[in-house]
């Protein structure tokens, strides 16, 4: 069992003193956690950002091989989280789970840098690097297993600090993008100017230094969530019980719905999990409830099942609607690595006398958001609370939908300067490569604000979907929701990609170039930003419907 402390309230402080020290252990256990979140993804995007250079000058790979085996390798990294969130909820706990999974990540990097410092010493070079490669990408489901495991940290029945946890996301994400920082700059330079030994070799030390950090913060972490056996067991038995029930009628008041007897102070059947209150959504997964002549003869978890058990599966059935309205944020989102860049290629990079590469300005989405946490967080949401009344400043839904309207807006400044690039080169007529030096006479600078507002929506989005899907999670599957919510970034990344090839093949009929062609300067790469701009107003209507649509989680305390 992960721990005996209560999570819930149950423990409140009649003495200030006692307040203070629980106050001073939350913020404690939180610096550990933020520190060692922000080592984790340093050493993360310190091997993630220049791995495709990696395996093409160091393993000798081709563009294409290299490329797909990258993109092979985050799709395994977009899968784990899954299976530590699993393993976090059904059986080990988060805090073991964490550890569990560090211990991988260390071997993973440590194999990592000893085969780039000395892949003679190793039997099978290559091998043994792509070992040390799916080793982090398995060990790196722990990072979606802190978020939660952070969350807990705060005493949800306190109302201050609820205010507390949810400022906790913010800074949470600020710690992701500083190590985003640090890992995608400072040791891309250590590895390219250095050397690749010492470049893999300071990511493998952050590992190693992250796992020292959470152990230092043992003592004052809460580890009050124990795992609560599968959850993947009893919504199938949820499912099962309803169907073999098809025929029973539901009665109209839902006290008579069967909850477990000795269920008090609260606290439901499952280990850890407060009672849910029921909902009228999915009536007919509420016959799994219906206790019957043969239940009381014969009782069996797959034909009765408790009001909470019940309503843990109809708390995910809401939040897939909008998790899938994460999936075009996503798509759009992704643009900074792809459409963002090949539009950068063509300005001109100059400063001085200094090129700036095009992929390097995404430093100003993660600038943005360093720039925007605090400014939501000390600023907004106090603003929106006097205003609203809500305790957060705005509801999760709320937040969320600003965040969509801001990407729509992102996608428009991106296409207007795309207007404005066309027209450059109508003007000099420069649709090949004989223009100045290559580049188009406008700056590349010109993206800053793309990436700017792009940054201030993950702020909204992001960070609001880390919180909601924690928020409205059951108890006892906290870890595995907020790992599905990270899926949806993943397919927000294929859904891009299919929009790409849709609209090239689309547009290139009939002997034409098309919108996206490989010289882009000879194509229509602001009417794809339109199209995704329409996109986003699209999924930002469905995702109004949603949010009306929606009934949020409520326990019974």
């Amino acid at each position: 069992m992960e721990g005996v402390e209560s999570c819930n309230g149950r423990h409140a402080d009649a003495d200030d003193r006692r307040t203070s020290k629980k106050d001073r252990r939350t913020t404690w256990a939180s610096a550990f956690i933020l520190v060692n979140n922000f080592m984790q993804y340093t050493a993360y995007f310190g091997v993630s950002t220049n791995l495709v250079n990696y395996l093409k000058y160091r393993l000798h790979e081709g563009s294409k091989s290299a490329a797909n085996d990258v993109t092979n390798w985050q799709g395994t990294g977009s899968i784990t989280p899954l299976v530590a969130a699993y393993l976090a909820d059904a059986f080990l706990g988060r805090y073991w789970t964490i550890l569990l999974f560090m211990a991988i990540s260390v071997l993973g990097y440590g194999v990592l840098a000893a085969s780039a410092a000395a892949p003679a010493l190793l039997h099978g070079g290559a091998a043994a690097f792509y070992a040390g490669l799916y080793l982090v990408a398995l060990g790196s489901g722990l990072l979606v297993v802190m978020a939660p495991f952070g969350a807990g940290q705060f005493d949800e029945a306190d109302e201050g600090e609820r205010r507390r946890q949810s400022s906790f996301f913010n800074w949470f994400y600020l710690s992701l993008n500083f190590g985003s920082l640090v890992g995608g700059t400072v040791l891309v330079w250590l590895q390219t100017s250095v050397g690749w030994g010492i470049g893999y070799g300071v990511p493998a030390i952050f590992s190693a230094l992250s796992v020292a950090v959470f152990l230092a913060g043992t003592a004052a972490y809460r580890r009050c969530q124990p795992p609560g056996g599968s959850p993947l067991t009893r919504i199938a038995q949820v499912v099962v019980a309803a169907a073999r029930k098809h025929d029973v009628e539901v009665p109209a008041d839902a006290s008579l719905l069967h909850e477990c007897c000795d269920a008090v102070d609260g606290m439901s059947a499952i280990q850890g999990s407060r009672r849910l209150v029921h909902t009228g959504q999915f009536r007919f997964l509420d016959k799994a409830a219906v206790e019957t002549a043969g239940d009381k003869a014969e009782p069996s978890p797959w034909r009765l099942c408790t009001v909470t058990q019940v309503e843990e599966l109809k708390c995910v059935l809401r939040l897939l609607p909008v998790w899938a309205s994460g999936i075009i944020f996503a798509a759009a989102y992704t643009q900074m690595t792809t459409t963002f860049v090949l539009q950068g290629d063509t300005l001109d990079p100059r400063i001085g006398g200094f090129k700036v590469p095009a992929a390097v300005l995404s430093v100003f989405d993660t600038l943005s958001v360093m720039l925007w946490v605090p400014l939501y967080d000390r600023a907004i949401v106090p603003l929106a609370r006097r205003v609203t009344g809500h305790d957060r400043g705005f509801t999760q839904l709320a937040r969320m939908g600003v965040g969509l309207v801001i990407l729509t807006v992102a996608m428009l400044v991106a296409g207007t300067l795309e207007v404005a690039r066309r027209r450059v080169i109508a003007q000099h007529g420069l649709y090949g490569d004989d223009g100045d030096g290559g580049y188009l006479p406008l700056s590349i600078f010109w993206q800053v604000p793309q990436y700017v507002v792009v940054g201030a929506s993950e702020v909204f989005t992001f960070i609001g979907q880390m919180e909601f899907f924690y928020d409205q999670a059951p108890d006892a599957m906290r870890s595995l929701c907020s790992g599905l919510s990270s899926t949806s970034f993943a397919l927000g990344n294929y859904a891009s990609s299919a929009i790409v090839v849709v609209v090239a093949r689309a547009t290139a009929r009939g002997g034409r170039l098309g919108w996206i062609p490989d010289n882009i300067n000879r194509g229509h790469l602001d009417d794809f930003f339109w199209l995704l701009a329409v996109l986003c107003v699209a999924n930002f209507a469905a995702y109004l419907l949603i949010a009306r649509w929606y009934t949020y989680k409520k326990t019974v305390d």
